[in-house]
């Protein structure tokens, strides 16, 4: 692998630590703000929301200024997010302006990784990738937790608004971290890859995101890889959220040790990731959906766990399947996209339709919430959610297969 993607690795990992972490500190505010108990997911909904709508958009940027440059402005952003919050904006103003800086953010990165190296090589590097990512993920919510504990020095803030916050020691320290992330980010090589210029007229643009749209879903290979990676990231997005209830329920955790059971999760991601770029070549991606159906029908296990060990222990075994399944199945999309279109232009249609079935679930979610569901109905829908959705995408393969 050359110098430049592990730099790249690096400004990631980082800035993926910073996110994860953001979200436990946002979602602490919003208690320590007597929020409504519905407001939760909206803060994830908040974040998520400029990848759907600005992917026409972010695909072309990436495309057109080194991605270095862009993984600058995306960072610039996420300083800024946390500049709102030490001044006390509303957590979701700011965690939106940090998701506005990770839409910029995506197709950049990721787009430089497929110019950077060659198709034989993606799923070893996203192996790497997602293991950094997800390692950042443990940290991050480990490192949440941290921050919204009691061990943090209460730091007086003259200008932090018209609401106090004992918070505002580790708001500083994600405005720290975010702050290097993007320093580094001045260092990432410029791979040299051009393309062809387009009009940046919105109508223009939305036009040709459409027509992308539809080739990438209409290939066998990249409308199966994306159908399987829209249904777990949706359905992940919207666990990571019933996870930290659960364990407050039924473990009666506080949020800082809930956020510590969740970051358990990605220490499977990362054995099942290294797995997969060790055993699973890109051909053989799509003979995997048999684990999806399996990762579904674990979850209900949840409501048999009084104990946070097993839970553990149950949590790291559907990481393990998850990171297995998705680092062949992304490295596949990634293939078919920047064969089939641009680096940049794929990823953001990616992005797109993977940010969309987040909003739908943490959508239904909210509305969950606020009708009162209880926490049994909740784990059993979504788990129902996700054999269903493997099943039908298995059983169009199937056919696509037999025709």
């Amino acid at each position: 692998m050359p110098a430049a993607f592990y730099l790249v690795l690096c400004v990631q990992a980082l800035s993926t630590l910073a996110d994860n972490a953001f979200l436990i500190l946002a979602i602490a505010r919003v208690m320590e703000l007597d929020g409504a108990a519905w407001l939760i997911p909206l803060l994830k909904i908040s974040f998520t929301l400029f990848y759907v709508l600005l992917a026409p958009f972010v695909g072309p940027l990436a495309d057109a200024f080194p991605k270095g440059r862009v993984m600058l402005l995306a960072n610039a952003l996420k300083v800024s997010a946390l500049l709102l919050l030490l001044c006390g904006s509303s957590p979701l103003l700011a965690i939106g302006l940090a998701g506005l800086g990770s839409a910029i953010y995506a197709p950049a990165k990721y787009g430089l990784i497929t110019e950077l190296l060659p198709a034989r090589a993606l799923v070893r590097a996203n192996g790497y990738f997602e293991s950094a990512t997800v390692c950042a993920v443990i940290f991050g919510t480990v490192l949440g937790g941290l921050l919204v504990s009691r061990a943090m020095p209460h730091v007086e803030l003259p200008f932090a608004g018209q609401a106090p916050t004992a918070l505002a020691a580790g708001m500083l320290v994600l405005l720290a971290m975010n702050a290097v992330a993007m320093l580094l980010s001045l260092w990432v090589r410029d791979s040299g890859a051009r393309y062809d210029r387009h009009s940046f007229h919105p109508l223009e643009l939305l036009r040709r995101f459409a027509a992308e749209n539809r080739l990438l879903w209409r290939d066998a290979l990249g409308g199966l890889s994306m159908s399987v990676t829209t249904l777990l990231w949706g359905v992940g997005a919207t666990l990571q959220l019933i996870v930290l209830r659960w364990a407050h329920e039924a473990l009666g955790l506080p949020l800082a040790q809930a956020a510590y059971l969740q970051g358990v999760t990605a220490l499977g991601v990362v054995g099942g990731a290294v797995l997969a770029t060790r055993w699973v070549a890109l051909a053989q991606a799509e003979r995997l959906l048999p684990i999806g159906v399996l990762m579904g029908l674990l979850l209900p296990l949840l409501l048999c766990i009084h104990s946070a060990w097993t839970a553990a222990l149950l949590l790291v075994l559907v990481g393990a399947l998850a990171g297995f399944f998705v680092v062949p199945m992304n490295a596949l999309l990634q293939h078919r996209g920047c064969t089939l279109l641009t680096a940049g232009r794929s990823i953001a249609v990616q992005g797109f339709n993977e940010n969309a079935g987040m909003l739908l679930m943490l959508g239904a979610y909210a509305a969950a919430i606020a009708l009162e569901l209880s926490l049994s109905a909740l784990i059993l829908g979504f788990a129902f959610m996700v054999c269903a959705g493997m099943l039908l995408i298995w059983a169009a393969r199937q056919r696509r297969l037999g025709a």
